[in-house]
């Protein structure tokens, strides 16, 4: 059995997959932004899930919560599923937290990475980004951004599993109560890659969709585009990979 973070797990797709993997007898971190969001956790830290709050629109909350998990056991996956579709926090939550506990976090040797469909809308220019969240940031450009994070550490650590999943347009808070995918779906992929050793799981650099592995946006393959993004990346934050 693993120790596995969920982060942004106070609802939606994080929240089902916490229950779902501390079920299954995992040992779970579960995340929350603030201490009101933490409430909806308490049945799962009653089960035994041990819990991490912060902002993720704050860098030293997210330098905080990795300092605080690289002081107990080592976390053998990392699920980062943390997300906003608009607004401010779209770079800060959707690529610069996922970055930063990437960057920080020491042991875990599978990460996945949640991804989406509106990727393939993304551009592929770091340059000139708001990274701090001082406007609307574009959500197809974060999750561009976040897929090629994925891809780029399966290439420059080979030692680590590392994969993007587009978990469905879904009837979350999120996806709103019209949205067509299956919810029980939505969750499962990033599962089995934070825990299976089933063959395909057990790969690298993928992009799922419910267990299928399909082609991202040509960008996300792009070397020449990875490497330019982790330098915006590393100059923003201070924080190198």
């Amino acid at each position: 059995m693993g120790r596995i973070l969920v982060t942004g797990s106070a609802d939606g797709l994080g929240w089902r997959a916490a229950d779902s993997l501390l079920s299954a007898g995992h040992d779970v971190v579960v995340h929350a932004r603030n201490d009101e969001r933490a409430r909806n956790l308490d049945p799962l830290v009653e089960r035994g899930a041990r819990l991490v709050v912060g902002d993720f629109m704050e860098r030293d909350a997210v330098r905080r919560i990795a300092a605080e998990l690289n002081g107990t056991e080592p976390l053998d996956a990392v699920i980062h599923n943390a997300g906003v579709w608009s607004g401010p926090a779209v770079m800060p939550v959707n690529i610069i937290a996922p970055y930063l506990l990437t960057a920080l976090l020491r042991g875990p040797r599978r990460l996945v990475y949640m991804s989406s469909s509106s990727h393939v809308g993304g551009h592929p220019l770091p340059d000139g980004v708001d990274w701090r969240g001082e406007s609307a940031g574009s959500y197809s450009d974060s999750k561009l951004f976040v897929t090629a994070l994925a891809a780029v550490v399966a290439r420059l650590r080979p030692e680590t599993l590392s994969n993007a999943v587009d978990p469905g347009w879904v009837p979350t808070k999120m996806g709103g109560a019209g949205a067509p995918d299956d919810l029980e779906q939505g969750h499962r992929t990033q599962e089995w890659l934070a825990t299976s050793d089933e063959p395909d799981a057990l790969t690298s650099g993928g992009y799922w969709y419910h267990r299928e592995r399909l082609e991202p946006h040509r960008s996300v393959r792009d070397e020449s585009f990875q490497d330019r993004l982790l330098q915006a990346l590393a100059e923003e934050t201070g924080t190198a990979l």
